[in-house]
């Protein structure tokens, strides 16, 4: 049971609702809305199982089950008229569940956040779609060949899917993966902004070195300040030193911009001496 998404189908296969019949009736729909025919093929036996299930609580039970390679195969004698409207809130969920136990998936959350139901027919994934956005779950429509595709890339509106389907433990590992990679995305940020700041505090140091350096080889050091001159040769002693760090070595300590202002000199010195 390696697959997320199987794991989520074991856990909705065994929800104990099916002595309630309207909700089976209901559940059932959601399978036969993504069904073309009369055979529904899986390669998970507590799927068919529970499809089984709900056939002969509907009453159907002139059905048979065939294995055809690694997957199971339901054919059943006819189809069951399903009721698009008046339905309540627990009709509609159980109605979602029975979708997508039949023709979705959710990738594992570690990865990417991707959840999908494949329908045969437009007017299919429409009635799904107008469901889950009435429940505030956005989800979205797309053409894939002759299949229409009802996609969620949000994590918080797959967490939200999850729960509104019944699958509660699915959703609780889901959301235990969500805020470890959430976490570790906002870790890996602040690193990348901490090494992106110390590279430009680095190649900042190198230039304003260069700058002093040239100007002690141009013998021209006695043009700067007095102020200048003292933060040169900090600078030189400390080039890894950031600014603020360099503006408290000062006999009189000054702020992060008063030392730039003081580079700003330095640079301009630099800068007329290399255009001579």
């Amino acid at each position: 049971m390696n697959s997320f998404s199987a794991r989520i189908k074991k856990e909705l296969s065994e929800l104990n609702n099916l002595s309630n019949k309207t909700l089976v009736k209901a559940e059932l729909e959601g399978y036969l809305l993504t069904i073309e025919g009369n055979k529904f093929i899986t390669e998970n036996e507590y799927n068919i199982n529970r499809f089984s299930k709900l056939l002969n609580n509907c009453g159907e039970n002139n059905y048979k089950i065939e294995i055809q390679g690694k997957n199971f195969c339901i054919t059943y004698p006819k189809r069951i008229k399903i009721d698009k409207i008046n339905k309540s809130e627990e009709e509609k969920r159980a109605l979602v569940r029975g979708a997508f136990m039949s023709s979705g998936s959710i990738t594992n959350p570690k990865n990417v956040y991707h959840l999908e139901i494949v329908f045969q027919k437009q007017e299919n994934a429409m009635i799904l779609k107008d469901i889950l956005q009435e429940s505030e779950i956005d989800v979205k429509i797309l053409k894939r060949e002759k299949s229409f595709i009802i996609y969620v890339k949000d994590g918080e509106n797959i967490s939200r899917f999850l729960a509104y389907i019944g699958a509660n433990k699915s959703m609780l590992e889901f959301e235990d993966e969500r805020v470890i990679k959430d976490m570790r995305n906002k870790v890996n940020r602040l690193v990348n902004c901490e090494t992106a700041n110390l590279n430009k505090t680095i190649s900042s140091s190198v230039k304003q070195i260069e700058d002093i350096k040239l100007i002690k080889a141009k013998k021209k050091f006695d043009k700067l300040t007095a102020k200048e001159q003292e933060l040169a040769t900090i600078r030189l002693a400390n080039p890894d030193a950031s600014l603020s760090e360099l503006g408290n070595l000062l006999e009189n300590p000054i702020s992060k911009s008063g030392v730039n202002h003081r580079l700003e000199g330095i640079a301009r010195l630099a800068e007329e001496l290399r255009n001579k």
